[in-house]
């Protein structure tokens, strides 16, 4: 008879998560604006719903504190909400700025998309 021992397992090393959301300079650029003019003591907050072609949109509204399920980020000195149901969705996610000859507004760089309907309204991960 014989018997064999086991060498104890060391607990699986966890890879670190990409932070929920991040902004790019133009982005917090244009976020500084708009808290210190007619949105002065609100916050921003992202979430996204139902809408278009794919399925999914990004929806941003003006709050003026932080809600139960609101995820608190913080970047680059300045906060943003995000909905907690949004969350998974946008994990990695980088919301820009960018200013066109006929348009401007904020744009989300998202790793989790796997693709956009034609006219770039809606997503679907």
């Amino acid at each position: 008879m014989s018997t064999q021992t086991t060498a104890p397992q060391k607990p699986a090393t966890r890879r670190a998560l990409p932070p929920l959301m991040s902004l790019s300079e133009a982005a917090a650029e244009r976020l500084r604006t708009l808290y210190a003019g007619g949105h002065a003591g609100q916050l921003l907050r992202i979430s996204v719903g139902t809408k278009g072609c794919s399925g999914l949109s990004y929806d941003m509204g003006w709050v003026n504190a932080a809600g139960p399920n609101d995820e608190v980020v913080c970047d680059r000195d300045l906060t943003v909400l995000v909905d907690r149901k949004a969350s998974l969705f946008l994990i990695g996610t980088t919301m820009d700025y960018q200013v066109r000859d006929l348009e401007a507004g904020f744009t989300f760089v998202n790793p989790n998309e796997k693709g956009r309907c034609g006219c770039g309204e809606s997503f679907h991960v």
